[in-house]
C-alpha cells in the first residue's frame, strides 16, 4: 500500500472527465454515454447504452458514470458540450425531468471538488470527439441488437465499464513501493511537446510598476522569462525522478492581465527523445512565476501563485493529451 502522504497527493491531482451523450432517435430511441478519465498520463474509456432514451439522460448519465470512476474527495474538471448538465450544475436551471440522475449525481459530486466546462461540441477539441464518437457507437450498437445497459440504479455497475481500459500503475514505485527512475531504455525516440500554464495574483499597483518598468530589482518580465528558460533545462537536477533530454526549444511567455490582476505565464518545451517534458514545461511556469514573486515581493507580500498546470502535450504512446485550447 502507497504511503498516506503519497495516497493524499495523488487524491488531489486534478483530474479531467471529458463526457458526452447520445440518442439516436431522441426523445425515446437507442442511446450511449461516454466518459474519458484523465488522470496525468494514464486514459480510461468508460461507456453505457440504454434501448429507450433520451440525449439529456446520456449527457447526465456520462458524468455520473465519469465521477463514479475517481475517488472520494478527488478534484476534478468536468469537461461537456451539453448546456443542458452544465447550466443545470452551474446556474441552477430547473430540473424539471430526469430527478433520479440528478440525485445520483449530486450525490457524486458532494463527495468530490468538481468543476464544470462547456465545450463547444464538434469544434476539433480530440477527447471531446473522441467522447461523442464513443457515445454514438454505443448508441449504435444497442440499435442494432445489442443487449444494451439500462440507466436504473440497479444496473449502473454493468452501464459504466462496458469500455473501461484496465488501472494503470503508478510507475515511479517498484513492486515494493519503492521510488524508482522509470527505465525508458525500450521506447522509440519521437518529437515531443508540453505546454504549461500558470497565474501570480498580485495588486494593481504593482501590476503598473512591472509594466512600467520601475520595479527597484530591475526588467520583471524580461528575468522571469530568462529564469524560466533556465529551469526547464535543469528540471532532472530539481526533480529526483525525471531523466535528463535534449530539449530542442524552450519558450516561455509572461503577459500583464491588468483584468485579471497579475501576470499569465505559459511555457512549451519541446524534445526528440524517449519520454516527455511536461515537467520541464511546469518547471518552467513554477520558477518564473517564484522569479516575479522574488522580484516584487518587496512592495506586494500579497501576492499569489496560482494554477500551475499542464495545458497539452503531444507525442509518446500515450498520444496527444489537450486539456485547454
Amino acid at each position: 500500500m502507497l504511503p498516506k502522504d503519497r495516497r493524499m497527493r495523488i487524491k488531489d491531482a486534478m483530474i479531467d472527465i471529458y463526457t458526452d451523450g447520445s440518442c439516436l432517435k431522441n426523445p425515446g430511441g437507442p442511446g450511449g454515454w461516454a466518459a474519458i478519465v484523465v488522470e496525468g498520463d494514464s486514459k480510461r474509456i468508460l461507456s453505457g447504452s440504454d434501448p429507450n432514451t433520451t440525449n439529456n439522460r446520456m449527457e447526465v448519465e456520462a458524468a455520473i458514470g465519469g465521477l463514479e470512476a475517481i475517488p472520494k474527495g478527488s478534484s476534478a474538471i468536468v469537461h461537456s458540450d451539453s448546456t443542458y448538465l452544465v447550466n443545470t450544475m452551474t446556474k441552477n436551471w430547473k430540473r424539471k425531468k430526469n430527478t433520479d440522475l440528478w440525485g445520483r449525481l449530486d450525490s457524486l459530486v458532494a463527495g468530490r471538488r468538481v468543476q464544470w466546462k462547456w465545450v463547444r461540441g464538434h469544434a476539433g477539441h480530440p477527447l471531446n470527439e473522441e467522447a461523442d464518437r464513443i457515445a454514438n457507437q454505443a448508441a449504435e450498437s444497442v440499435a442494432n441488437g445489442g443487449k444494451g445497459t439500462s440507466s436504473t440504479a440497479s444496473n449502473r455497475a454493468s452501464s459504466r465499464s462496458v469500455n473501461a481500459a484496465p488501472k494503470q500503475e503508478l510507475t515511479h514505485l517498484d513492486s515494493q513501493g519503492r521510488a524508482q527512475m522509470v527505465d525508458v531504455g525500450d521506447k522509440a525516440v519521437t518529437r515531443r511537446e508540453a505546454v504549461a500554464r500558470g497565474f501570480v495574483a498580485m495588486k494593481p499597483e504593482t501590476l503598473a510598476l512591472i509594466t512600467g518598468g520601475k520595479v527597484e530589482k530591475g526588467d520583471v518580465l524580461a528575468t522571469a522569462r530568462l529564469a524560466g528558460i533556465m529551469a526547464a533545462k535543469q528540471t532532472a537536477t530539481l526533480i529526483p525522478l525525471c531523466h535528463p533530454l535534449p530539449i530542442s526549444r524552450v519558450t516561455v511567455d509572461l503577459t500583464p492581465d491588468a483584468d485579471q490582476g497579475g501576470v499569465a505565464i505559459e511555457a512549451s518545451v519541446r524534445t526528440e527523445g524517449k519520454t516527455g517534458v511536461e515537467m520541464e514545461a511546469l518547471t518552467a511556469v513554477s520558477v518564473a512565476a517564484l522569479t516575479v514573486y522574488d522580484m516584487c515581493k518587496a512592495v506586494d507580500r500579497g501576492m499569489r501563485i496560482q494554477s500551475v498546470r499542464l495545458a497539452k502535450k503531444t507525442g509518446g504512446q500515450s498520444g496527444d493529451i489537450v486539456l485547454e485550447e
